[in-house]
């Protein structure tokens, strides 16, 4: 699943390397675009690439609700017994599923990328203080023990996701922050998974939004109380130390 907003430019190419991906899996598969109110060519280039193939799907909200919002209603079309969430720049190759994939088969119910050693590289100053500062909260508020929870590239078991964001209220930059909360809350397994990553430019990630995010995580802490201590490890399942770890592309 992809949420895109405003993403003409890269979109074409992020297609190419998704469809050709899941085309060599020789496995069943369909991938859902969740447009958030897109102002220019995205929407006509998801609808070219349904035409094409019908396990392409769109939808299309009207206005720009926010990221949480597009991802909520993109979750709820799929159908999967798995679901990957994927950001449209493909900072982590799409390629890198299989890592998570793995982890699943080890009996965990979400693997969520971490980018480890690949947030050393350059990176605007701006985000690298907001994502240090960000990740003590989130820690200290909704999700210990956690190093990296907003990397844009997470597989979920299908039902579990599909019912996490059923519950799910957050529109904006913090919806993955919650959806973890909530698996946190039922006792469902969350495992990081080192994965490659590379600095994008073009994210829509702005200052402003950052206050909006200390918003939504104070109401995630009110509306869930306190998190309990997570577990290490899905029972009798070991964990994925045999997952090789990622390397900054």
């Amino acid at each position: 699943m992809i949420p895109v907003f405003n993403e003409s430019r890269r979109l074409p190419a992020t297609l190419a390397a998704v469809l050709g991906h899941l085309h060599d899996l020789g496995v069943r598969w369909e991938l859902v675009l969740s447009d958030d109110g897109s102002t220019d060519d995205t929407y006509t280039i998801a609808i070219a690439a349904a035409r094409h193939d019908s396990r392409v799907r769109v939808v299309r909200h009207p206005d720009n609700r926010g990221k949480g919002h597009a991802v909520r209603v993109g979750v709820a079309l799929t159908r999967g017994r798995r679901v990957l969430l994927c950001d449209a720049d493909l900072a982590t190759p799409i390629a890198e599923s299989t890592r998570l994939c793995a982890a699943l088969d080890a009996g965990f119910d979400a693997a969520i990328g971490s980018r480890g050693p690949a947030l050393a590289v350059v990176r605007p100053p701006l985000r690298r203080a907001l994502s240090e500062v960000g990740g003590r909260l989130i820690r200290a508020l909704a999700l210990p023990g956690t190093v990296d929870t907003q990397c844009g590239f997470k597989l979920f078991d299908g039902d579990r996701a599909r019912a996490a964001f059923a519950r799910a209220s957050v529109d904006g930059w913090a919806f993955d922050i919650e959806v973890l909360r909530i698996f946190l809350g039922f006792g469902w397994h969350v495992v990081e998974v080192p994965v490659a990553w590379t600095h994008q430019d073009g994210s829509k990630l702005r200052a402003g939004h950052c206050v909006a995010v200390l918003g939504d995580l104070a109401r995630i802490r009110l509306r869930y109380g306190p998190p309990p201590t997570p577990g290490a490890t899905a029972p009798g399942a070991p964990a994925p130390a045999r997952i090789p770890p990622g390397r900054a592309a």
